[in-house]
């Protein structure tokens, strides 16, 4: 293979470190990294080259390193590589000042905006046939004078979640939950308090725990064709006020029905590049409903590589080497995990998803992608330690036990 190329990531969190230690794994080289802090999984990393500019993700200074660092090694070919919402947002919106030896394996921006946009996303879903949770669109001019189509409790997010973060405030949530009218009023008093201006969702509460939310992680090439799907299963999440939906522990499982719903919707608009999508099982009407897209891998995306299908390799084979591609549809169980083994056993109630993962652990088939033998140093190895127990201070804060 050719190996004239370097992947060149952006972020600073565990979705770029599970990117990096894929890329280190299967080719043995170490990506250069751009992270807005000197903090978090990257810190200290030696299987990466990693540089902190506070302004990383503000577009003058992204656009500067990007040009820097293609012009330094203008005769290889930069693979870019976003590991987060507003650094996707970047690479997509600037494709065309790209010089011809950057890759940007990206949808076009107008199609990422429609996409990320939940109100948008979800007339996309209603073309293609693929269930979402019922759904109101509020707008701000409506302020207290609507009337839902169905009862509390209701799950309220925004519909531009780039945007939202735009406009910090105290009680700031990724999504909340309101179990009546006067709280649902009181949470949209708060966002558009903080200079928020679009569209709300509200949605009807899907019953069930943690246990019955799935991901779906897909890869497109670049002809828009379906190359893998690996669909994970959701045991455990966070709970913390900014990383609430965020996955701590998952098995991967497959769903026929669900995949090819799915595989229809990207293929329909032609999509390529990575695509995340958050699922709830609802079973009230036995329905996967869909709650949003993520135009990239998600921060879990190493439970994909850990079951067999290595993101950087998906990258690699479709843009470095050109080859025909194989599809691959992930159906072996593998074990992802992002905290001590002991919180996913306090808190994961169902005692056969305990007994499954009994069996993965013995097996050997799991992974905590925090911890790679090459990069164990000590002062990071300690770091990720404190790290990791800091989750059963946090589970306890947030859930009790």
């Amino acid at each position: 293979m050719n190996k004239n190329f370097i992947p060149l990531l952006f972020a600073g969190d565990i979705n770029v470190y599970s990117v990096a230690r894929a890329f280190h794994e299967e080719y043995g080289i170490k990506p250069y990294v751009y992270g807005k802090y000197e903090t978090g999984p990257c810190h200290k990393s030696k299987i990466m080259f990693y540089h902190a500019n506070p302004k990383a993700d503000q577009q003058e200074t992204f656009l500067s390193l990007v040009l820097g660092f293609a012009n330094q090694h203008e005769d290889e070919q930069i693979l870019l590589i976003g590991c987060g919402d507003s650094y996707v947002e970047l690479i997509s919106s600037n494709k065309e000042a790209f010089p011809e030896n950057v890759i940007a394996p990206y949808i076009p921006i107008e199609m990422m905006s429609n996409l990320i946009h939940k109100e948008k996303f979800y007339a996309m879903c209603d073309e293609n046939e693929v269930d979402y949770p019922d759904t109101f669109i509020y707008h701000k001019e409506m302020g207290q004078d609507f009337e839902l189509p169905f009862k509390a409790p209701f799950i309220v997010k925004p519909s531009s979640g780039i945007e939202y973060w735009r406009h910090p405030f105290p009680t700031q949530k990724k999504v909340y939950k309101a179990d009546s009218m006067d709280e649902l009023n009181s949470i949209l008093e708060d966002i558009y308090s903080a200079g928020y201006d679009d569209t709300i969702i509200i949605q009807d509460f899907i019953p069930g725990d943690d246990t019955y939310m799935r991901v779906l992680t897909s890869y497109s090439d670049k002809h828009g064709k379906v190359q893998m799907m690996c669909l994970g299963h959701v045991l455990l999440e966070e709970h913390t006020p900014h990383g609430i939906g965020n996955h701590a522990v998952i098995i991967t499982e497959y769903n026929e029905t669900v995949e090819a719903q799915f595989k229809k919707l990207l293929e329909n608009m032609n999509y390529i590049g990575f695509s995340n999508f958050d699922i709830k099982y609802d079973i009230r009407d036995s329905k996967f409903k869909v709650f949003e897209i993520n135009t990239r891998q998600g921060r879990s995306n190493y439970y994909v590589t850990g079951a067999g299908a290595n993101v950087a390799k998906l990258l690699v084979e479709d843009y470095i080497e050109d080859k025909p591609m194989e599809e691959q549809l992930i159906k072996n169980k593998h074990l992802w995990l992002v905290v001590p083994k002991k919180v996913a056993f306090d808190y994961i109630k169902p005692e056969e998803y305990k007994k499954e993962m009994r069996e993965l652990f013995a097996a050997g088939k799991w992974v905590n992608p925090l911890f790679y033998k090459p990069d164990n140093n000590f002062g990071r190895k300690l770091k990720l330690i404190k790290s990791q127990l800091g989750h059963h201070v946090k589970y306890k804060k947030y859930l009790g036990k």
